[in-house]
């Protein structure tokens, strides 16, 4: 029978992010407590603390790492020795780089599980505009982004919109100032969704590459009309290209091309890079590029065009 791994949860967020309260809401719920010792992981110092009656009842032994500096592999297998944790929880700073805490080294069967951020709605526009490298090196790859303290008039859906386009597996949640989650919501687009054929404008494309992507039923069948560059396979016969756009996520060496598989015959005429105006109908079904069932357009009319004035798509 093969040996049970030690399951390792990573808890991260900016500080007074909200990460103490959602570790300490989970130490008190009766499933957490299972048996055998959790070793919890502090990498920094916030206003709030834990409960020793909490901690004591929930088995949970505390060690606190001051710099980035002790955490090494040799100090994790000290307390893998000394504790013996049947899990392990971290609450890590971000500062110090998600990255270092995937490639290092981990004791013996300890093994990274999931992944959960924690983010304050009501600075999350702040650490945008000035952490942003960081805020997406924080949550990419992330199971679960955990957004609280909303209120429902903070562009929700943009707050999404900003971790899907980084971890489009990623589960978004939203948590309201009373504690309680936020049912989904209806995205309001900026485009006409009953036009024929929808326009997208060029500031408009990310919204628009996001929402079909997540609300698929909201196309099929439509048709489309939006400016992108050419990208396509070498092989002359295929009929099928990609119009689409260059998006920037966090910073100019994190630059990826978001754009739909498109079928014409006029795909091997068209010169690789030039912008074109695309019309074309959406229609939902399985294109082994996709590898899957995904978004498939059927161009009725390309027309080459200006390129937009600001060439790369943004997310905020």
């Amino acid at each position: 029978m093969p040996e049970r791994g030690i399951p390792v949860y990573l808890i991260t967020g900016f500080i007074e992010s909200g990460k103490t309260s959602f570790l300490n809401y989970t130490l008190q719920q009766k499933n957490f407590r299972i048996p055998g010792r959790t070793l919890l992981i502090k990498c920094e110092e916030g206003e709030e603390d834990y409960s020793d009656r909490d901690l004591k009842a929930a088995k949970v032994v505390v060690e606190t790492l001051e710099n980035k500096e002790d955490l090494t592999p040799e100090r994790l297998n000290q307390m893998d020795r000394k504790y013996r944790p049947a899990r392990v929880l971290v609450e890590y700073n971000p500062l110090w780089g998600v990255g270092l805490l995937y490639q290092m080294e981990m004791p013996r069967k300890w093994e990274l599980v999931q992944h959960i951020v924690t983010v304050d709605a009501s600075t999350f526009k702040v650490y945008m505009n000035n952490m942003r490298s960081i805020f997406t090196d924080m949550i990419n790859g992330a199971d679960m982004v955990i957004f609280n303290r909303c209120k429902k008039d903070d562009g929700l859906a943009g707050f999404r919109r900003s971790v899907k386009v980084v971890s489009p597996m990623s589960d978004v949640l939203f948590e309201g100032e009373d504690g309680n989650m936020i049912d989904a919501f209806e995205d309001t687009m900026p485009y006409d969704l009953n036009a024929d054929p929808m326009v997208i404008d060029d500031i408009d494309y990310g919204l628009w590459y996001m929402d079909m992507r997540d609300h698929p039923e909201r196309y099929n069948g439509r048709r489309v009309q939006f400016k992108g560059v050419v990208l396509k396979s070498k092989e002359d016969e295929n009929e099928f290209f990609v119009p689409g756009r260059k998006a920037m996520t966090c910073c100019a060496d994190d630059i990826r091309f978001l754009g739909f598989m498109c079928k014409t015959k006029e795909a091997p005429m068209l010169p690789m890079g030039e912008w074109v105006l695309v019309t074309a109908k959406v229609k939902q079904e399985f294109n082994k590029m996709y590898g899957e069932v995904g978004p498939v357009l059927y161009a009725e009319d390309i027309r080459a065009v200006a390129p937009p004035k600001e060439e790369l798509v943004f997310f905020s």
